[in-house]
Parts: C-alpha cells; structure tokens; sequence
C-alpha cells in the first residue's frame, strides 16, 4: 500500500499483479491498481483530471492524460471517499507509476493533488527497488 496526503486529500494506491491476464514468456504483465481517495479537510473537492507517468523496466515512459477516472468526476465533500480499481499492461515484469489529480474546491480553486509512486513487479522476478 502507498499513500501521499496533498491539501488534506489522501490518496491510498494498492497495486495486484494480476496473473491471469499475463503471459510472461510473450513478454506481457498486468496489474491491478485500487486507489481510493479520501477528502480529509473542511472543503468540499471535486476531481476533475488525472495525468499518469509510467515506466517500464526498460526505462520507457508512457504518459497518460484524461478527464476524470473510470469515467467518474467524483465530488468529495469532508469525510466522504471515493474508491475505484482500474488497471496497467506492461512489457517487462517491473516498472513504477507516478501522477497526480487536477481538482478544483466548491468556490472554483483549481489545485493538484499527489498519486503516490508505487511499484509493479512480477512476483515470478527478484525485486527491485526503484
């Protein structure tokens, strides 16, 4: 499990290698990530963006860039949180995903928040520290 707090938004990311949708002698490995993001502070919070920097064992680096997540723009007033799982295809059996979600407040305040880096690795391959 992973966590970064920004400006009293917790984002928790827990990442499953899924083996059943890999196939590592064709050289294809795919995780499950579950973020759930919870609205620690006094104002209500609405995601509206999310932007994902991958990179694989090799050292490419894909960037992701989208509106919302899972199709949602969730809204989060104090206390509330909201969880969905979605997932990531790599071509190595190691990589790391970093990003961050764009918000804006109820009052129209755009900031952004930290998605934690975590780690992907294959459990059939020795663990390396990123």
């Amino acid at each position: 499990m992973y966590r970064a707090v920004t400006r009293s938004i917790q984002v928790t990311v827990t990442p499953t290698y899924v083996d059943e949708q890999s196939s590592p002698p064709d050289g294809r490995y795919f995780w499950a990530y579950h973020v759930e993001i919870e609205n620690l502070g006094t104002e209500t919070v609405q995601l509206r963006t999310r932007y994902w920097r991958i990179t694989d064992a090799q050292g490419r680096v894909q960037e992701v860039r989208g509106a919302g997540v899972v199709g949602q723009t969730p809204v989060l007033a104090p206390g509330e949180r909201f969880d969905y799982t979605s997932g990531c295809p790599l071509d190595t059996p190691q990589g790391i995903m970093v990003g961050e979600y764009g918000m804006v407040t109820d009052r129209g305040e755009a900031f952004t928040i930290a998605i934690p880096a975590f780690s992907l690795d294959s459990p059939a391959q020795s663990r390396i520290l990123h």
